[in-house]
Formats: structure tokens, sequence, C-alpha cells
């Protein structure tokens, strides 16, 4: 009889484990989707927008300096433009990089605590009362030899 209903609760422990993962992934695909959407909106909207002097502005430079900078340099942007605004591009490029590192390591940190920590809380409860339950468990009775004669 025991053999038949061993290891029942680590089977239980897994099914709960894995059905909890379901909204736990789902949590996650749906904000790393949201927030990244968002990071390269932002990253395109930096790359795309262009800062201009007022001689540059006079010389016709806005025609010719629209879209990305790659481009913006197909299209004749003059190179003085092209320089100016390459500082705040790259920054803007190294923004997008930092954002997506913090994103992966929040996504670490819940992946941690919303899933591996519960889990292994259920699995050390599931223990502890499989450990108390067999000390528990009345010894089995031992015939004594006086009685067999």
């Amino acid at each position: 009889m025991v053999s038949k209903h061993k290891n029942r609760w680590l089977r239980r422990w897994l099914l709960v484990i894995v059905f909890w993962a379901v909204p736990v992934a789902i949590v996650a695909v749906n904000e790393t989707r949201e927030e990244m959407s968002y990071n390269a909106v932002d990253l395109d909207r930096a790359l795309t927008t262009w800062n201009f002097t007022d001689a540059q502005r006079a010389a016709g430079a806005p025609a010719h300096c629209h879209g990305k900078p790659d481009e913006a340099k197909a299209a004749g942007c003059p190179a003085d433009v092209l320089n100016a605004n390459a500082p705040r591009q790259q920054d803007a490029i190294n923004e997008y990089s930092v954002r997506r590192s913090t994103l992966a390591a929040y996504l670490w940190h819940a992946f941690v605590g919303y899933w591996v920590v519960p889990a292994a809380i259920l699995f050390a409860i599931g223990v502890i009362i499989g450990m108390v339950r067999r000390a528990l468990r009345r010894p089995p009775a031992v015939k004594s030899p006086a009685n067999h004669g």
C-alpha cells in the first residue's frame, strides 16, 4: 500500500509548479513586450530627431536630414549636422542597451521571486510534512519469540 502512493506529494508539487509557471510566464512576456515596444519607440524617436543651428537651417539642412543617421547620410545630410547630432544619438543607443539589460535583470529577479522561491518553499513544506508523518507513524508490530511456540 505504501508503494502505491509513494511520492504522491512530489507529483502534486510538480503539477502545481508547472501550472504556476504559466501565469508567471504570461506576465513576463507581456511585461517584456510592453517595455521593449516603449523602448524601441523612444530609441527611434531619438535617432530620427535632428537638432539644427540657425546657420544649418538657413543652408537647407532640414530638407536632407531626416530618418536615421544612415538614411540622412545617404540623403545628403551635411557632415557637420551628422557630427553635431551623433553624440546625442549614441547616448540614445547606449540608453536603449541599458534599458534592455535592466529589463533582463528585472525579469530574472521576478522569475526567481515569483517561481523559484515559491517552488522551493512548497517543496520544503512537503518534505517537513513527510518527515513529521513518518515520525508519527506507528512502528510495525514486533512479534515476540515467546508467542510463537
